[in-house]
């Protein structure tokens, strides 16, 4: 029967798809604590301009102070119900967030209120926003208001505030949108008396409101979805704010009387109203006997969700990869499919990849080790922790869909968990059943693949009274993963790259003695840049003849493996010289030439500097390296000490010299790199002068020291180079703990050397060791009298944190550790002193060689 209406045509909505939504949250002081990017659009600041700032400077929506009805109140009703309503809603808020709900937004009430009204007088505006950020109402406020807005004059927005409870520091949460692209415009021929016009722009047709739960019939899924419009917190917190958002009421836009549109995770109004439109359309023309197009209405649903999954996957991708740190990244993936996309989200990856060993060699089978890194859940808190602990590693069998996933690298999917596949699944867990936690919900396991092989795989599991798994989440699970595998692809490389970097270094990296004698040392290395842990930057100690220590830093020009190579093949080079006892000026020449036949990229500086505990100096040689700092024990006073600067290594043709520095026991020497002094834009001396200041601040040891250099200077902003830092106390060693002979090499020396050992031991107390130091003393004073062709020998010793025997002759024939026979009369000697000796070495001096041994000293006997 035709009832002479025409057919009601269905709306056009001109802002389709997404619609951004701000999202501010305001902690207890009145400061914005969350600031999303739909606020940035709308409002035209950055999030970190905006987080840690006063609310009301960042939204100054004015207004008279607001009278919202509570929740639940139809403002059609009469005054007499509305003022009970009013008076019990009242109560109930100020029971639950305190009288006033006072969020210390600071403000005298009735000016703030005079200057909200002159502002609300003067624009000709709805309510505004004001009230709320003063914390003037304890229960939910929404409005209407223009607000300055980047590109336009005014933005004409839509907001709701909802005051919050609990232990965290979240007190007000304000949700807020661009009216403007909320324009409906109805075709020729609808109901004008229903026609709601977002673009009107006098706020008089169209009102951010509240509604019940029950106001809905998916109350259900908006419950479900309302965790994705609010900010990004701990599943504890999320579940704390969504709880007080539904009792206080949900966010809807009002368009009429009889329009009520809720507030959805992608907002859809256009896709709600819609969607509502067309149906009314088909139920009307039903009501008419007129065909139904239902082909049509199921496209748009399967467009409609198609669309849905492609905004996921687009906001998923944007979630994650933030980090090149394989933690971070996991971290990042699991959050960003809970709750949205799955229930519980638990994440495998084979050990290879945890440990960051590089790529897995070959399919993985049955005895593959899967370690457990991750399990993201909106499940009560616990539930999951102990069931199925993060860290722990195990193997699927074959009869597992696990294994089917991670074997043919496809998503496996399950509508619903039987009883008896539980029962399989939970057999793997030997003290813990899951079967609680798994039966009868829908499961998807997708792999995690990178260059075609499976790295990992996640267990996605909806909760029974969630929609199953069906075959479009299998496609959006597979790409959701494929993304996801690229992503932990990148972080492995990055991780694997890092730990080889950081072991090159390491090895290139001397392990310094932090005690020798006479002198205690400290150092410190610190890369240049997060992505390059590699450099050409070195310090080195090499323990020379005479109690002597030789002190070396240098830094091979440009970074990465091959200034690290570089920087390998020049240290090998010192120590090498430096055991030959060269004087630095000649060490640093003979650095020079070997740097030329290696080749002409070869170019480093060096400082070189020899410490004499007994004769208690210095003697440094500089190729074109940063002057050393010494820091007086008697004063505290620091100096740049002045040496020839010299040329790097691997000029060529230029002379090198050498300074001698007198010292004093205590007295401290800095050595560093320019990595430490020099900021780009800056004048070196300004470094030099703030590492001499730093030096010399007092400090309780060596390391605290350097950490005081390493604070002071390494704060600077523009520091780009690698840094190396070395520091020496010279402590030296007294007069009283070295004892000197002449010796002639004649065979009843020997005799003679050992009564002399024998007698200083005793004078200095160190009976424990007097008779292995005799008989080592005996070998090499014998040696000396039968291999040394000089006539002259001088035996010494030098008791500091060890026993150190030297002798010395003039003849430069080192000799050898010898494999006598049991028939040999000769060829013992050195390996006796090989056997008993701490350690022992031999080296050439200018007119002769040195022979020494070192024997252990008992502590607190020095």
């Amino acid at each position: 029967m035709d009832s002479g209406v025409p057919p009601r045509a269905p709306r056009q909505f001109a802002a389709a798809g997404r619609i951004p939504l701000a999202v501010i949250v305001v902690d207890g002081d009145g400061l914005v604590s969350h600031w999303s990017t739909g606020a940035r659009r709308l409002f035209g600041t950055a999030r970190e301009e905006a987080v840690g700032r006063s609310a009301t400077d960042l939204l100054p929506v004015p207004g008279p102070p607001a009278v919202s009805a509570p929740v639940g109140v139809d403002p059609d009703d009469n005054a007499d119900d509305n003022a009970d309503d009013n008076a019990d809603a009242d109560d109930n808020a100020a029971a639950d967030f305190g009288d006033g709900a006072d969020l210390g937004l600071g403000g005298d009430a009735d000016e703030l209120a005079a200057r909200d009204h002159e502002a609300h007088e003067r624009d000709g505006i709805g309510p505004g926003l004001g009230p709320a950020l003063r914390g003037r109402s304890a229960y939910p406020t929404a409005g209407r208001a223009r607000v300055p807005a980047p590109g336009r004059t005014r933005a004409d927005v839509l907001w709701w505030a909802y005051p919050l409870a609990g232990t965290g520091r979240a007190r007000l949460l304000v949700l807020a949108a661009d009216a403007a692209q909320l324009t409906v415009a109805d075709e020729e021929g609808a109901h004008p008396e229903e026609d709601f016009d977002l673009a009107a722009g006098d706020g008089a047709r169209v009102t951010p409101a509240f509604g019940l739960p029950d106001d809905f019939p998916d109350v259900d899924e908006l419950v479900r979805r309302l965790p994705e419009i609010l900010p990004s917190t701990s599943v504890q917190e999320a579940t704390r704010i969504v709880d007080q958002v539904i009792e206080l009421g949900y966010p809807v836009l009002e368009l009429s009387h009889r329009e009520r549109v809720p507030v959805t995770a992608d907002w859809g109004v256009a896709r709600y109203a819609e969607r509502r439109a067309r149906r009314r359309a088909a139920q009307e023309a039903v009501a008419a006997g007129q065909p139904v197009d239902r082909a049509g209405l199921d496209d748009d649903l399967e467009y409609a969700a198609v669309r849905e999954r492609l905004e996921f996957l687009n906001e998923v991708s944007g979630c994650i990869g933030s980090s090149l740190d394989l933690a971070r990244t996991i971290e990042e993936v699991s959050a960003a499919v809970v709750p949205r996309f799955t229930d519980v989200a638990g994440t495998y990856l084979r050990e290879q990849v945890v440990a960051g060993e590089g790529f897995p060699d070959g399919p993985p089978d049955a005895t593959t080790l899967w370690h457990r890194v991750a399990v993201e859940h909106v499940d009560e808190p616990g539930r999951w922790d102990d069931v199925v602990p993060v860290g722990e590693s195990m193997p699927f069998p074959e009869h597992t869909p696990f294994f089917q996933c991670m074997t043919s690298g496809s998503p496996v999917l399950v509508p619903r968990i039987s009883e008896e596949m539980g029962t399989a699944i939970a057999s793997q867990f030997e003290k813990r059943d899951i079967r609680p936690l798994i039966n009868g919900r829908s499961m998807l396991v997708v792999p995690l693949k990178a260059r075609n092989v499976v790295l990992g795989f996640m267990i996605l599991l909806r909760h029974p009274e969630r929609p199953v798994f069906n075959d479009m989440d299998r496609v959006t699970g597979a790409e959701l993963a494929a993304r996801a595998g690229l992503v932990l692809d990148n972080a492995r490389m990055y991780t694997h790259q890092e730990n080889v970097a950081e072991t090159l270094q390491d090895s290139m990296l001397p392990q310094v003695t932090p005690e020798m004698a006479g002198c205690d040392t400290a150092t410190r290395y610190l890369p240049g840049t997060r992505l390059g842990r590699v450099g050409g930057d070195w310090f080195d100690t090499v323990k020379l003849p005479g109690s002597r220590v030789a002190l070396v830093v240098g830094d091979v020009m440009g970074h990465g493996l091959n200034s690290a190579a570089m920087m390998g093949q020049l240290r090998t080079a010192v120590q090498t010289m430096a055991a030959l006892d060269l004087p630095p000026a000649q060490l640093l020449r003979n650095l020079d030439d070997l740097a030329q036949r290696l080749g002409e990229k070869y170019l480093a500086t060096c400082l070189y500097a020899v410490y004499d505990p007994i004769g208690h100096d210095l003697v440094i040689a500089n190729a074109g390296h940063v002057p050393p700092v010494l820091v007086r024990a008697a004063d505290g006073r620091s100096e740049l000490l002045d040496l020839p600067t010299g040329a790097p290594i691997g000029v060529g043709g230029v002379p090198f010299e050498s300074r001698r520095v007198r010292v004093a026991p205590g007295d401290r020497l800095v050595m560093c790199t320019d990595g430490l002094v020099e900021v780009r834009g800056e004048d070196i001396g300004v470094g030099l002068a703030a590492l001499c200041e730093s030096a010399a601040h007092p400090a309780a040891s060596m390391d605290a020291a350097c950490d005081t250099i390493i604070r002071a200077l390494n704060t600077r902003g523009g520091r780009k180079d690698d840094v190396a830092l070395l520091m020496a106390r010279l402590n030296g060693i007294p007069a009283e703990s070295v004892a000197t002979w002449e010796l002639s090499l004649e065979p009843r020396e020997a005799a003679r050397a050992r009564r002399l050992v024998r007698g200083q031991l005793r004078h200095w107390g160190e009976h424990a060791v007097g008779d292995t130091v005799e008989l080592l003393v005996g070998e090499v004073v014998a040696n000396a009298v039968r291999h040394a062709a000089g006539r002259r020998a001088e035996l010494r010793l030098v008791r500091a944190k060890t026993l150190l025997c030297e002798v010395f002759d003039e003849d430069q024939t080192l000799p050898t550790l010898l494999d006598a026979g049991p028939d040999d009369e000769f060829g013992r000697g050195l390996r006796v002193v090989s056997s008993l000796a701490r350690e022992w070495g031999t080296s050439r001096t200018g007119d002769g060689k040195t022979v020494w041994f070192e024997v252990g000293l008992k502590p607190g006997r020095r």
